[in-house]
């Protein structure tokens, strides 16, 4: 993976996207829903910057996106962009991923990374209980690749037991997100990239869990003890 490059299939999107689409993000974080954001600091306020949240409900997105104090370029899964949400999440400079076939999406991410940007990111790859017990390996690759710190963010409170994985949440209802403090992952010396991204994939794993838990325990807003499946994945 490490001979991504940017393609025509690869866009990377433009700047002005999220400069007013956060506004809108933060709407709804804190307007129709109640977020209470922890850790903010913790975001670098300029340079490139991967942020990587675990993924339970349908509006995790948005909430990341009003959350984070800069405009990011968040992946969505392309379905997304399919429908009359497509015109304005492509206005809002997100970035569509095909879940079986991520290059396009992470050499575009990757693009954004390079000339500065921010780019939010969903490890887990679908929505389901939110705990990280899996991940797929392209935060791994972006932080290796472009040498961005990694802020690894909790989000709770989107999804509760019973409800499925496409539920928006009812008005004002409390809401989390927790960032931890960055970190940066790089190649040692004779470490293949292979071997660098695995194992700064397994770190970041980890690390996602054990700041979901300890989110949940300083929060009280558990994570869903099911995983929603009936409502449509991603």
């Amino acid at each position: 993976m490490s001979r991504v490059t940017a393609s025509a299939g690869s866009r990377v999107p433009a700047t002005w996207g999220p400069r007013w689409s956060r506004h809108l993000g933060r709407l709804l974080a804190h307007v129709v829903w109640d977020t209470q954001v922890l850790g903010a600091e913790h975001v670098p306020v300029a340079g490139p910057v991967v942020v990587a949240a675990n993924h339970i409900g349908v509006v995790d997105g948005p909430v990341v996106h009003g959350a984070v104090p800069r405009g990011t370029h968040i992946l969505v899964k392309e379905e997304m962009f399919a429908g009359p949400l497509g015109p304005v999440l492509r206005a809002a400079g997100q970035i569509p991923v095909d879940r079986t076939g991520g290059r396009p999406a992470l050499a575009a991410a990757l693009g954004v990374l390079r000339r500065g940007g921010a780019v939010g990111i969903f490890p887990e790859g679908v929505r389901g209980r939110g705990d990280v017990s899996s991940s797929r390996a392209g935060v791994a690759w972006l932080a290796v690749n472009s040498g961005a710190p990694v802020v690894l963010t909790a989000v709770l409170g989107t999804r509760r037991t019973g409800e499925s994985v496409g539920h928006v949440p009812g008005v004002r209802r409390r809401l989390v997100v927790a960032f931890d403090e960055p970190l940066v992952l790089g190649r040692g010396p004779g470490v293949s990239g292979r071997q660098a991204v695995a194992d700064a994939h397994e770190l970041l794993r980890v690390r996602l869990a054990e700041h979901v838990e300890r989110t949940v325990a300083r929060t009280g807003v558990p994570l869903p003890d099911d995983h929603g499946l009936a409502g449509p994945p991603g």
